[in-house]
């Protein structure tokens, strides 16, 4: 399909840092890390990709914002059109050379993200979206899944470590939802679990205490596969309250009423 100049420029981005970040996931015992917090990591490889995905993203746009996880917010010229960007998401699997991360740069124009790039390099999937042109990944059509059981269903989270307080609610989802589903999944990359929302690969994801480069990207190859995607609590937005539910239609509500503890 055709696709926007916005969209190719950053699917151009997300090949070039993904390039960078294999070759050093190939050395992964030499990298320099440096600790950010409890079980929190940063690499040498992180703040580099942000840099040169800054350097990419702002080079051709260079009146957008810029929000990225390694560095601070740049306000653009053009207060209507923001860079949401996680340059590696998934940097404790990357430290511990499991294959699964990904680099996920999201649009947002007037408060809405209108496209989308979630780049997994060690798999060479690509997934991305336009508003109105429907989630792909790589030359394919995206669907969410058809299951309409909970029990039937696999969902997916982040299960927080000890030092986030989000730890006790996230112990209690899994309580109210491990009996009544096929099983619960955490694979350590927001951004992914949310594309494998979008492929049908989960039936549906939620997490407390994510930021806006965790989910924004997803948050659109959800919704152009057919999926809904909200905040926990009615009526919040994700992207400001850090929190996300997702999954297919027919299982939405019910998923959803599980989390809250309804």
């Amino acid at each position: 399909m055709q696709t926007s100049a916005n969209l190719n420029m950053m699917k151009k981005a997300a090949r070039k840092v993904g390039r960078a970040l294999v070759k050093d996931f190939r050395e992964v015992e030499n990298l320099q890390v440096s600790s950010k917090g409890p079980g929190d990591f940063v690499t040498k490889a992180d703040r580099e990709a942000e840099k040169l995905l800054r350097e990419e993203l702002l080079g051709a746009r260079p009146t957008y914002g810029f929000l990225g996880e390694e560095s601070a917010e740049t306000e653009g010229a053009d207060p209507t059109r923001r860079w949401i960007v996680d340059p590696l998401d998934g940097t404790t699997n990357f430290l511990h050379g499991l294959p699964h991360w990904c680099v996920s740069i999201a649009l947002e124009h007037k408060g809405e993200i209108v496209a989308a790039v979630v780049l997994d390099a060690a798999k060479d999937e690509m997934f991305w979206a336009e508003k109105g042109g429907g989630a792909w990944m790589n030359e394919s059509r995206l669907r969410v899944s058809g299951r309409r059981q909970m029990i039937e269903s696999i969902f997916a989270t982040g299960v927080p470590f000890g030092g986030k307080g989000t730890l006790p609610a996230t112990l209690q989802d899994l309580a109210r939802l491990a009996p009544v589903t096929a099983g619960v999944r955490s694979w350590g990359s927001a951004a992914l679990n949310m594309a494998y929302v979008a492929a049908g690969r989960f039936d549906g994801y939620w997490e407390r205490g994510v930021q806006p480069w965790d989910i924004a990207a997803g948050l659109l190859l959800v919704r152009e596969a057919g999926g809904f995607a909200s905040a926990i609590r009615e009526g919040d937005d994700p992207l400001v309250k850090g929190s996300i539910v997702c999954a297919n239609e027919p299982l939405f509500d019910g998923f959803r009423k599980v989390i809250r503890g309804e």
